[in-house]
């Protein structure tokens, strides 16, 4: 029969062993490749993160081991795959105030264990929020025209933009990857239908704009033509009036020139080609008479020879009777 002092002994050879298994088991341990671990002292986060392998550290108590996975994660807003019929459907308000539903996935990833493990109670509660507050402000200062159509990718680059700088100011070790709009439509078939309406009346408008447009260049195109057309006649038409006028004027100073050096020759001569001028078909007969002889002219006769001009010799009183026989005969033709 064993004693007190045996008893005692064994049970102090059991603790020891006890004590000793724990340190020896909780003394090391292993991080995977796709792993990352924070050791914790006394329920303080160390800085850094442990790399992948075989590690040894205090016993517990002394030190912890937390280890979270370096993959990246998605978090479903508005739709999730594996429980669609208890999904929440979100709606928001457009910035020309229409309603609309809208489904966002965001890729994120752990990249601060400690501030993941110790800032927040749930962390994945506070991306869920931020994604929200996100999509619903940048959807709220969009069109749904935008929304709808070919605004998508700006609309996911503003909500990155803005999740992004939430998570920083949060605090809570997540990075955010990207993000991912899945679904944008109308809440239901009465509105969807209304929206078509206005979407078909719009492109009706913007059909007929264009065409108007198109008229209105074409006859802004014409009108152009003609204008320049004007123009460019004009110019020739200034041009050859420029030039008229200055042989007038060179024609003019070479007249007076030809006055200045012999005035009668010159007189004579203007005389001859404004009678030619004027009576361009008529028989002109130039004679140089004193008034005291008649002189006759076969006016009446259609002759193309033109008699000279009669001088002071001894026919002198027949060219009066021609002159005086003229003058009736012009008297009487008139």
């Amino acid at each position: 029969m064993m004693t007190l002092k045996q008893i005692y002994s064994w049970i102090g050879i059991v603790v020891a062993v006890v004590v000793l298994g724990l340190f020896a088991a909780t003394s090391w341990y292993t991080v995977d490749e796709s792993e990352q671990a924070v050791l914790i002292t006394f329920g303080k986060a160390e800085e850094g993160t442990t790399e992948p392998g075989l590690h040894f550290k205090l016993p517990w108590p002394i030190q912890t081991v937390e280890t979270l996975s370096k993959e990246t994660f998605s978090l479903n807003f508005g739709y999730d795959p594996e429980q669609a019929e208890n999904a929440d459907v979100v709606r928001m308000i457009t910035g020309d105030e229409n309603i609309l539903q809208a489904d966002l996935v965001v890729q994120w990833k752990i990249i601060e264990p400690s501030k993941y493990l110790f800032n927040s109670d749930d962390p994945q509660q506070v991306l869920y929020n931020a994604t929200s507050a996100s999509l619903r402000s940048i959807i709220g200062s969009s069109t749904i025209d935008d929304a709808l159509t070919d605004g998508k990718a700006e609309i996911e680059n503003e909500v990155l933009d803005l999740l992004v700088s939430l998570m920083e100011d949060y605090e809570v070790g997540i990075a955010i990857q990207d993000v991912k709009l899945q679904e944008v439509d109308l809440p239901n078939e009465e509105v969807r239908q209304a929206f078509m309406k206005v979407t078909d009346a719009r492109e009706t408008m913007n059909t007929k704009k264009n065409e108007a447009d198109k008229y209105r260049n074409e006859i802004y195109e014409e009108a152009q033509g003609e204008k320049d057309a004007i123009i460019s006649r004009a110019e020739g038409n200034k041009i050859e009036r420029i030039e008229i006028a200055r042989g007038n004027v060179a024609e003019f100073n070479a007249l007076y020139d030809a006055y200045d050096s012999n005035p009668d020759i010159t007189r004579q001569r203007l005389v001859l080609e404004t009678l030619d001028e004027v009576l361009p078909d008529a028989n002109i007969y130039i004679m140089n008479d004193d008034g005291n002889t008649l002189k006759y002219l076969p006016l009446g006769e259609n002759t193309s020879t033109t008699l000279p001009p009669a001088t002071e010799s001894s026919d002198s009183n027949q060219s009066e009777n021609n002159t005086e026989d003229s003058e009736e005969e012009n008297n009487n033709d008139r």
